[in-house]
């Protein structure tokens, strides 16, 4: 990957590559009294939260609390209107738009309520496309394509469709296309919010399993707490502010 630099006054600091160990001084992922509004709409009013390397961490909070909101600001997807966002100790809300992309395409991987796969596209392709929007090798691109399909046992798949697939079949493809470039930090919006309740738990041990395996910070976003479960830690958003957080019992 191309080198992308904060705009930190004294000091520049460079994008470690995906999977990088990083400074190791700190939390990974830092939102610092962030506000953002829509319109006349506050979605986030003062909102704090730190995420250490290899936590995960479930964002719970009704419906129009701004938890989703966080979760793109955390992303780079949207800059907050006050506050700042800190990446691996450097200024993530102060990249332009052109680094904030690069930081989304090669350290953050992204898993939606419903995917959001390429219908044009197999299933091989999906997972290979973040790597060919690096620049990998396309043979190598699609040979890691077939080893997420073994590890989310897929197997046989990679020529289909999305559309052949069932809900959960294209989670777990979706998961893959996250993981295949090795991210820092995944950012999980309800990524079981469109699937039956057994689906939904196999596609949270497949994430989480394989998110703790590669080291992998997880944010994820979800009003069920049976999905929250899975986190180490659990923090509620109300009102456009982080209220509770607290340690996950036992964790999974």
């Amino acid at each position: 990957m191309s080198a992308a630099e904060y705009p930190k006054p004294g000091k520049s600091l460079t994008v470690p590559s995906p999977g990088g160990t990083g400074d190791g001084g700190g939390p990974l992922i830092e939102a610092r009294g962030l506000y953002r509004s829509f319109g006349s709409t506050p979605a986030l009013q003062g909102a704090d939260l730190a995420v250490d390397p290899g936590e995960i961490v479930a964002v719970m909070g009704p419906s129009g609390s701004g938890k989703s909101t966080l979760l793109h600001c955390l992303a780079g997807i949207f800059r907050p209107d006050r506050g700042e966002v800190w990446f691996d100790g450097g200024r993530l809300d102060l990249l332009n738009e052109n680094r904030r992309t690069e930081l989304r395409r090669t350290a953050f991987g992204f898993v939606f309520q419903f995917g959001q796969l390429v219908p044009e596209l197999t299933v091989a392709d999906n997972i290979a496309l973040p790597l060919l929007f690096n620049r990998d090798d396309r043979k190598d691109a699609y040979r890691k394509a077939d080893d997420w399909l073994n590890r989310l046992e897929l197997d046989g798949l990679g020529g289909r469709r999305t559309g052949e697939l069932s809900g959960g079949q294209a989670q777990r493809v979706a998961i893959a296309r996250a993981l295949v470039i090795h991210p820092r930090v995944v950012f999980a919006d309800e990524p079981t919010g469109s699937l039956d309740s057994l689906t939904g738990e196999r596609v949270m041990d497949l994430l989480t399993d394989l998110a703790r395996a590669e080291g992998t910070t997880v944010v994820l976003v979800t009003h069920d707490a049976r999905v929250a479960a899975y986190a180490d830690r659990e923090i509620m958003v109300r009102d456009g502010l982080v209220t509770s957080p607290f340690p996950v019992e036992g964790g999974r």
